[in-house]
């Protein structure tokens, strides 16, 4: 039996970027995948060809054009899948405000900015979590994974609210992997280096700060969302299961500098 047969992956927020890429290795290596995504019509096609590639290697896709934060959506996704069938919930959801603190009033980061991004890039990823386990569909040794960023720790014009959200996301980390850990559940974060995203591409002044981070990195390129992906596929197989409450950093020594 291989690793992951008969086992679920449920990606929020992976229709692009490192959650599309992750979803696309772990079907590779046989585990079924649902991605709940938000995306127009227009986009509909292009995420329709990368699904048709993931069913391609045998295993099953399901996917749900629908808010993840929404507390409705959440409860009904979750009562599609068996107990004991969930080995990984990647959260990969990335929404929120790029307003800066200083500027003109109605454009000024507002503390409903902030309510909306932390929801959105952090507590979210917990109330996932406690409805996975309230309906005990985690598996046994199952992963939680979340994506934070550097902006955990540097400044950047307009990235106020991401990186106070990113700071919340850490925090919930190390506080479910000591209370999750009772349940055969590890928690991890993954920081992944400067990728060029669609979330990235909306952050003001990206050009410059792609620049920066490929000159800053020893191997003198940007992370790639498959370097990412690879290393959510290193955690979800058995010999990871002693990592946990980890910021696990996937930049190639870019942060180093």
């Amino acid at each position: 039996m291989k690793e992951f047969e008969n086992s679920w992956a449920i990606i929020l927020g992976g229709s692009s970027g490192l959650g599309l890429a992750s979803a696309k290795k772990l079907a590779s290596h046989g585990m079924n995948i649902c991605i709940v995504h938000r995306d127009l019509k227009s986009n509909l096609d292009v995420f329709q060809k990368e699904v048709k590639e993931m069913e391609s290697f045998g295993v099953a896709v399901k996917t749900f054009n629908q808010d993840a934060l929404s507390n409705d959506v959440r409860n009904e996704i979750v009562q599609h899948f068996q107990k004991n069938s969930v080995k990984l919930l990647l959260h990969s959801i990335a929404k929120g405000s790029l307003k800066t603190m200083v500027g003109e009033n109605c454009e000024t980061l507002s503390k409903q900015d902030f309510d909306i991004t932390i929801h959105a890039m952090a507590t979210s990823w917990y109330e996932w979590t406690q409805a996975f386990i309230q309906n005990e569909v985690f598996s046994e040794k199952a992963r939680n994974i979340a994506f934070t960023s550097e902006g955990n720790s540097r400044v950047w014009p307009g990235y106020g609210a991401v990186s106070a959200a990113k700071s919340v996301l850490e925090a919930l980390m190390r506080n479910m992997a000591v209370e999750l850990a009772s349940k055969n559940i590890t928690t991890n974060c993954i920081q992944a280096g400067t990728t060029e995203t669609p979330s990235f591409k909306m952050i003001p002044g990206n050009d410059e700060l792609a620049a920066m981070a490929k000159n800053r990195n020893p191997f003198k390129r940007l992370t790639q969302p498959e370097d990412v992906a690879n290393v959510v596929y290193l955690l979800c197989k058995k010999e990871a299961g002693w990592i946990n409450g980890t910021i696990v950093k996937v930049d190639g020594g870019e942060s180093l500098r």
